[in-house]
């Protein structure tokens, strides 16, 4: 694995990689069966709680021992190495081991977002082309019809087999896992991950977040999210404790903060903004907690500000990922009230370029696309050779030794670099707004709209318009004082022309796909006439 890029201010040297992974466990090497994060886990912490959910706890030689027993069965059963195996349960420990069982037999893993319909798991058993499916009798008895699929069927509570088991082989090339991404413009896409991309990411962002043995890391996001997995993998591979709480009441929520003296709290931008609207979180600092941590979209520079004032003892980590290569950047907490528009540097272990259309590197300041080289970068496209070669592509800077076989991932976003070696987001290539004549960020237009104060949830997306090329829809819930016509002035005192929404729609609340994420192409289905 390559950490050290000389010719890239935003790139970790190896001397920094190596000082921030110094406090990590030894773990296996990276080029090892990732199962292998939890049978050396539960070697070193032994009877302390691995997953808290629901006032029980699972201790690490607990969840080895059930790993080991879905492993069993799922052998026993014919699953070979390379197989794909969907996991279709709820977040918590049960979840965690089918996992780590179906890893340790070798298949490649699927997890399913428990709140998925058949429609949807269909689609991703089919195209995985997976052999076996792991769920519950209780989940698979409230879909609205049963599923049809040609993969076995498996109540992971009547999975069972011996406890003593060794994971199998795999290298680091070897597949682990598909991600498949929440479909909100079209048919979700499988992203490919291999032992080695997985095992680098943990390693990454567990260095720079610094998550230790002591930690208590808040899961609120689902274990299909990339983010939501890595938060499983990070806490296991330091021996801290993962709580999973599946509220998705703010009140709730900062209730089991305190009550569990949470340390690590990762959301995404619609959560924050939640717990920002929550007096409990918003009007008092929770003691226990060190760090939060955000990807997965952009918070509003007023809302980093407010999370910033709101819990002043904890460090904030901006950070920036697609699941094509799982995490970008970040950006080191201390320069955070200095740049809270900024989503940071490469992280440990990754270089990031700013390229043209030509393929040649932009000046500071200018805008280009955001291309990642590095560990995590995936394997590609289950399935899907003509995307894979258009998003997955020689390295165009190969240089340093990297070997003619490099593949980088062109991520499709627009960023700028400042002259200190910061990274800025503009925007997606394809989401650009052509407004009078001008290229247009949404994110510029909602950070404004946020800063209005009469909103908050905000996004921003467009209509075709033949006199202004794109008109400019802002969707929002309001505070409680808030109007559409308030919004509007502010807008209008704030933002020169060619960045007015044309329409504002005030809803009740904004859809949200399967991560936890702002759903545009929801919004835009749905839309309303002008409030």
């Amino acid at each position: 694995m390559r950490r050290d890029i000389g010719r890239n201010p935003s790139a970790f040297n190896t001397m920094s990689f190596n000082r921030l992974t110094s406090a990590i466990p030894p773990w296996p090497v990276e080029s090892t069966n990732i199962a292998l994060l939890l049978w050396h886990a539960a070697d070193q912490a032994g009877n302390r709680c691995a997953i808290a959910e629901r006032n029980a706890q699972v201790t690490y030689l607990e969840l080895r021992a059930r790993a080991a027993r879905i492993a069993a069965a799922l052998q026993a059963a014919g699953v070979t190495p390379g197989d794909r195996v969907a996991i279709f349960l709820e977040r918590g420990a049960d979840a965690a081991a089918a996992f780590f069982g179906s890893a340790a037999c070798g298949a490649v893993t699927i997890n399913v977002n428990e709140t998925l319909r058949p429609r949807q798991v269909e689609h991703i058993l089919s195209h995985s082309g997976s052999v076996a499916l792991i769920s519950t009798a209780e989940l698979l008895a409230r879909q609205p019809r049963p599923i049809s699929t040609t993969a076995n069927m498996y109540d992971v509570a009547q999975l069972g087999g011996e406890d003593e088991l060794v994971p199998v082989g795999r290298v680091g090339p070897d597949f682990a896992q598909i991600i498949y991404t929440s479909g909100s413009t079209g048919l979700p896409k499988g992203v490919t991950l291999t032992h080695a991309n997985l095992w680098s990411g943990v390693r990454s962002v567990s260095s720079y977040v610094r998550i230790h043995a002591d930690d208590r890391i808040a899961s609120l996001l689902p274990f299909s999210f990339d983010y939501g997995f890595n938060q499983l993998l990070c806490a296991l591979g330091a021996g801290a404790r993962l709580v999973v709480e599946r509220s998705p009441l703010p009140q709730q929520i900062v209730a089991t903060l305190r009550e569990e003296a949470i340390t690590v709290l990762p959301c995404v931008p619609p959560l924050w903004l939640q717990l920002l609207g929550n007096s409990a979180f918003r009007s008092a600092p929770i003691p226990s907690l060190r760090a939060m941590t955000n990807t997965g979209g952009r918070i509003p520079i007023d809302g980093v500000r407010q999370l910033r004032a709101a819990q002043p003892q904890a460090e904030l980590f901006l950070m920036y990922g697609l699941t094509e290569a799982f995490r970008a950047t970040f950006l080191p907490p201390d320069l955070v009230d200095a740049h809270p528009d900024s989503i940071g540097r490469a992280i440990p272990g990754s270089e990031i370029f700013v390229l043209r259309d030509d393929l040649t590197p932009c000046m500071p300041g200018e805008v280009g696309e955001l291309v990642q080289r590095g560990s995590t970068v995936a394997a590609g496209y289950w399935n899907d050779p003509e995307t894979t070669a258009r998003v997955f592509r020689p390295n165009p800077l190969r240089g340093d030794g990297a070997p003619d076989s490099e593949r980088v991932v062109f991520s499709g976003d627009l960023v700028r670099r400042d002259a200190d070696g910061l990274l800025y987001y503009v925007g997606r290539r394809d989401r650009l707004i052509k407004s009078l004549g001008f290229r247009v960020s949404p994110d510029e237009i909602a950070d404004v709209v946020y800063a209005s104060g009469q909103v908050v949830e905000a996004m921003v997306g467009t209509e075709p318009d033949e006199k202004r090329g794109e008109l400019i829809v802002a969707y929002v819930v309001l505070t409680p004082d808030g109007t559409v016509e308030g919004v509007r002035r502010f807008c209008r005192a704030e933002l020169p022309p060619y960045l007015h929404p044309g329409r504002i729609e005030a809803r009740s609340e904004l859809p949200r796909t399967s991560s936890g994420k702002f759903d545009l192409r929801a919004a835009q289905s749905a839309s309303l006439p002008e409030s």
